[in-house]
């Protein structure tokens, strides 16, 4: 059997890659994978061009999109394996990833930068000859490594986490924060990149390592919201029910947030990008504090205390983090390919997410994950599993978390999660009740669990608030839908579907009299 590659197979039908996708994916065509390339039987097209274009089926949309590429079983983020990035970047530097595919304005993976040799799970050292102090695989900016509870200078040096490094690798107490100098500055005051004071509260200098104060706390790279706005964000939250789901707040934040936004109508990538920093993490910062102490650092770090009341460990803020990465993006989604018809329309980037967030919540998309924490909830012990699974089958309902409508033999995003949540817990009960319900639906040959099982099991083992796991779908599937809202902005084109009219036929105009 002779094997070719995309494009060959695309130029004998005389169609576009997309195309051929979709002929896949109706399953006109078979495909194989071989390492990120798909192979088709060279046979099966020549058979399909000389039959010519498939009929008998409805007319299917093809997007063309250069940022998620689905494989056997897992996406491909502008070609990079997302489980890889999972384990290796910060979902800020994945949405970056996303938003623009220039390699100066997202992290490299930690095991190229220079001067550093990294072995996958195990530490880091320099080279021969220099100093060999291993550190953790935790990456720095800049070219060092550290462990979680340690950050390492320029140099080098290890120190604790109670402290802060300057560019010039001064350390800092926690209070402090420092200027290009080197220089401290008291938590009342920050610094801009050119080392004048601002007050706290106000912000300054550009996206490129700008510092911005968030109620006492600063953020680098421009990832903040902006004070005013989530203050309105903040306050429109108090009049809300308590019992209210994470996602319909995110709703009312996107909406709050995007009226304060005079920048909102600039659609040019370089200020799209800016406005999902800010959204991002205004959609974090105006949730309700569910934690005892609120928390800077990344998106993740910021997140936990918003969904938790549970002390954060090291491991299970990593697994949150991973699972934002995971769910980054996923190609043409129901909610994207909505959210990809409003931006189409011209629709600024708050009306372009609250579109995807009210596709999203829907039990068939992202809503998944909270009919999955409801149903492990019901199992209180790992014995009631079967009984639990038994009577939804016997009900006829979907099992929620399981099945997928592209990876038929599996989603690997949520056996990567599932992994990282059992190592960061390892004999947690919640742990033991998903594990019996894996074991049950495979007992009777259901599909294998996908992503937001895995998520609900998360969410459980965190003791996260009822749907958390949507509200963690939903941030991180933001940084994608700008994305695919960005490629529209570049086209100029409003998406137009045609509808296969099946109604009865159109009655005649009446001719006037004569």
């Amino acid at each position: 059997m002779d094997w070719i590659d995309a494009a060959t197979a695309a130029d004998r039908l005389g169609v576009k890659p997309a195309t051929l996708y979709a002929y896949v994916s109706r399953g006109v065509l078979k495909r194989r994978h071989d390492g990120r390339r798909s192979m088709f039987d060279a046979a099966e097209i020549e058979q399909l061009a000389r039959r010519g274009r498939p009929r008998g089926q409805p007319p299917e949309l093809v997007i063309e999109s250069s940022i998620t590429g689905l494989g056997l079983d897992r996406p491909y983020y502008r070609g990079h394996d997302a489980l890889t990035l999972a384990r290796t970047h910060t979902f800020e530097s994945v949405a970056e990833l996303l938003w623009t595919d220039s390699p100066s304005t997202w992290p490299a993976d930690q095991r190229d930068l220079p001067g550093w040799v990294v072995r996958p799970d195990q530490d880091a050292t320099r080279p021969e000859g220099s100093d060999s102090r291993a550190l953790s695989q935790r990456e720095l900016l800049g070219g060092a490594a550290s462990s979680r509870r340690e950050e390492a200078d320029w140099d080098g040096g290890v120190i604790s986490r109670r402290e802060v490094s300057s560019l010039e690798g001064r350390a800092l107490s926690r209070g402090e924060e420092a200027d290009r100098a080197g220089e401290a500055f008291s938590r009342g005051v920050e610094a801009d990149p050119a080392g004048r004071v601002v007050r706290l509260g106000e912000s300054h200098g550009d996206t490129a390592g700008r510092v911005v104060a968030r109620g006492g706390a600063a953020e680098l790279g421009g990832w903040a919201g902006e004070v005013g706005a989530l203050g309105a964000a903040v306050a429109a939250q108090r009049g809300l029910p308590v019992e209210l789901l994470p996602l319909d707040r995110l709703q009312v934040i996107v909406t709050v947030l995007g009226a304060s936004d005079s920048l909102r109508h600039q659609l040019d990538p370089v200020s799209v990008a800016a406005t999902g920093r800010r959204l991002i993490s205004g959609l974090v910062d105006a949730l309700p504090l569910v934690g005892a102490e609120d928390a800077t650092g990344t998106v993740a770090e910021r997140l936990w205390p918003r969904l938790t009341a549970r002390e954060p460990t090291p491991a299970l803020v990593d697994a949150l983090r991973a699972a934002m990465v995971l769910l980054a993006d996923h190609e043409l989604a129901a909610s994207t390919l909505a959210a990809r018809v409003a931006a189409s329309a011209k629709a600024d980037p708050y009306a372009v997410v609250l579109t995807g967030l009210g596709v999203l919540g829907g039990p068939l998309h992202g809503g998944a994950s909270y009919g999955a924490e409801r149903m492990l909830a019901e199992v209180t012990d790992p014995g009631l599993a079967p009984r639990v699974i038994g009577e939804r089958v016997r009900r006829g309902e979907r099992i929620p978390g399981f099945g997928h409508s592209v990876y038929k033999n599996g989603d690997a995003r949520g056996a990567a999660l599932l992994d990282l949540v059992e190592s960061a817990a390892p004999g947690h009960d919640r742990l033991a009740a998903a594990r019996a319900v894996l074991s049950e639906t495979r007992r009777r040959r259901l599909p294998e669990h996908n992503i937001d099982m895995s998520l609900a099991t998360l969410a459980a083992v965190a003791g996260m608030v009822s749907g958390a796991g949507e509200a963690v779908f939903a941030i991180a599937r933001t940084a994608g839908w700008l994305a695919h809202a960005m490629e529209e902005y570049s086209k100029g084109t409003l998406l137009r579907l045609r509808a296969s009219y099946t109604g009865p036929p159109p009655t005649p105009p009446t001719q006037p009299p004569p």
